[in-house]
């Protein structure tokens, strides 16, 4: 059955204020372990927050989960809202299903048709790297630039494109997939090179995630670490953990470079865990630059503003360009 929202978004406050109220920002972060949702004002003020678990395994489970999210908000808040999705897929042109998500009970499902139908309005969706790329360039660290390159470090690699405020998200739905580009420049990497989940060796994501940053360290240290450990043993001193960040960064940077090269972003914002490693802001700059195709790099690096918030805000701003909404 179609939902409704009977909530006028022209409804007024009171009987005293003459102004409508203009429609919420309703942003939606479905991951694998949980689902959040957040109400934005107009100017981007957060208004409510709530999160449930994800049902595992089950898509009709989650489809209700998120349409009984919407509900709820709109009920505490009174009135209606745009509706935004982040999913850890990306939606397939063709068939209009999910495809490459790591949640896999998403795969093959009509997730936006199935969720626009239970809520009775249209529904945007975005890769999840998408979504943070457009928080962090509407009111984050990237905020005032006209391209903006996200990256996500954290247990996968991803990255989304963003320019003049809107997502870029291409012909095929995979902009800003620079996670599964081979690493470029070999060097020191040219030996074997590591297999990747999607089938190939030797993807940026197979050397940039924070398994494969543990995963360096074990074959070279033959110590088992997390990357913080790796981090806070470094800055005591410990010269293996720092050799195994030194070839974190050089291969960070050649990765970003090819970015540039490419897209010639105004700045890239880093999110994820290893957003967290406070020495690649000044060290990836200075290692990039004899891989760009330039006499001077003017793109900066930058961590994000928003942190977990952003891809739930970021679904939000699905909708920063909209003027008008009705509910059915």
């Amino acid at each position: 059955m179609m939902g409704e929202c009977i909530i006028s978004v022209f409804e007024r406050k009171d009987m005293t204020d003459p102004s409508p109220q203009p429609p919420l920002r309703i942003g939606i972060d479905l991951g694998g372990t949980k689902i959040e949702i957040i109400a934005l004002d107009e100017t981007g003020n957060e208004l409510l927050r709530r999160r449930v678990a994800t049902p595992q395994g089950d898509y009709a489970g989650t489809v209700a989960a998120v349409a009984g999210l919407v509900a709820r908000v709109e009920r505490e808040l009174g009135r209606c809202g745009t509706v935004g999705v982040g999913i850890p897929g990306a939606e397939s042109v063709a068939t209009g299903l999910i495809k490459n998500a790591n949640s896999t009970c998403l795969i093959g499902q009509p997730l936006r048709a199935d969720l626009q139908t239970r809520l009775g309005r249209e529904v945007r969706l975005a890769n999840d790297a998408n979504c943070f790329a457009l928080s962090e360039a509407i009111d984050g660290a990237g905020q005032g630039a006209g391209v903006v390159f996200g990256v996500i470090l954290g247990t996968g690699v991803g990255g989304g494109i963003v320019v003049d405020g809107r997502v870029l998200a291409g012909a095929n739905r995979i902009a800003g997939e620079w996670g599964h580009n081979p690493l470029p420049y070999p060097g020191e990497e040219s030996g074997e090179m590591p297999l990747c989940y999607c089938g190939r060796a030797g993807c940026v994501e197979a050397w940039l995630s924070g398994p494969a940053l543990a995963g360096d360290h074990l074959r070279h240290a033959g110590q088992t670490l997390l990357p913080a450990e790796i981090a806070a043993r470094a800055a005591q001193g410990d010269a293996a953990c720092k050799a195994t960040l030194q070839r974190y960064e050089r291969r960070l940077a050649k990765a970003l470079a090819q970015v540039i090269n490419v897209l010639d972003p105004d700045v890239i914002v880093l999110g994820g865990g290893l957003s967290n490693l406070e020495r690649l802001y000044a060290n990836v700059p200075a290692y990039w630059s004899p891989y760009v195709f330039s006499d001077t790099v003017c793109t900066r690096l930058v961590r994000n503003r928003h942190g977990d918030s952003s891809g739930v805000r970021g679904a939000a701003w699905l909708w920063n360009d909209a003027t008008e909404y009705r509910a059915s």
